[in-house]
């Protein structure tokens, strides 16, 4: 199987269940993909959460599932990076390995509505609700547990999320990435990297494909491919969900805002900014008020 980004998870081939704590200044800012199936909940910290054509944001309380090889980031906000940051971030994850378990998904009848987690593949969602409610508390104990109780609690929790309904939120659109190499995968990331870093400043698409080391044209298909979004779409994307933050979290002005995320011209910010939000700055920040 080719890999954008391969992440090896310190486990045992014969071990289905991996409970994975992080903790530190920020969360692992590398684009990437695994095999097993993955249950994150976020404790600490905030950012950018991003998957295939997913831009969105991140912060403590959110559950997110994600299937197979979906290749994501939390990226964190910026200034967890600053190294005079006090900040810290937590997060806790599961990760199901259904290849230990062989054949018997499909052989087992206790198993076989296991199956359609296999239709998940490449995709990411939100938990919401009392499912997530929940998610969280059988989070809080599972450390405690070992052996079948760990195991039981494995299967409480895809027992939640097989019958979590509309509180199971699709995030992304399913992306082919069947054919990617692991240098496309490199590459994809140098991009990411790139964009995350400089989304505030006048980046323009030649400095970007340059990045990827493609031209213009080659770049533009090989982005859009994998994101489902042009480039300029992307990066609008990124400019306004760091608007929205600061939407939230400051007294600026809108047009000192729509400077600091990148944006020259107050008009073309306000017209962006309510064609992805579906309102304007100034709505949005009364509605979180």
């Amino acid at each position: 199987m080719t890999k954008i980004i391969s992440f090896q998870i310190a486990k045992s081939d014969m071990e289905f269940v991996r409970y994975q704590e992080e903790r530190g200044r920020h969360f692992y800012d590398k684009l990437h993909q695994h095999p097993q199936l993955q249950l994150t909940v976020i404790l600490e910290g905030k950012g950018q959460f991003l998957s295939g054509d997913y831009v969105g944001r991140f912060q403590a309380g959110d559950v997110y599932f994600l299937g197979e090889n979906a290749p994501h980031v939390f990226r964190s906000d910026a200034e967890y990076f600053d190294a005079d940051s006090d900040l810290s971030i937590a997060g806790s994850t599961i990760f199901f390995d259904f290849e230990t378990l062989g054949n018997a998904v499909g052989e087992l009848e206790d198993l076989k509505a296991l199956k359609k987690f296999r239709e998940y593949a490449g995709l990411c969602f939100q938990l919401r609700g009392e499912s997530r409610k929940r998610v969280v508390e059988i989070f809080e104990i599972f450390e405690k547990g070992s052996g079948l109780v760990r195991f039981q609690r494995a299967f409480e929790l895809l027992d939640l999320l097989e019958n979590s309904g509309e509180e199971l939120i699709p995030l992304n659109r399913m992306v082919p990435f069947r054919d990617f190499s692991e240098k496309d995968g490199s590459r994809m990331n140098r991009v990411m990297q790139f964009l995350l870093e400089n989304r505030f400043q006048k980046i323009t698409l030649e400095q970007t494909a340059a990045v990827a080391n493609l031209s213009k044209e080659a770049f533009c298909r090989f982005f859009k491919l994998r994101t489902r979004k042009t480039y300029t779409q992307y990066l609008l994307q990124l400019r306004i969900n760091d608007a929205q933050k600061l939407l939230q979290e400051t007294d600026l002005g809108i047009s000192e805002i729509a400077y600091r995320v990148g944006f020259e011209n107050l008009s073309y910010f306000n017209r962006s900014f309510k064609s992805i939000s579906g309102t304007t700055p100034l709505n949005f920040r009364k509605t979180r008020e």
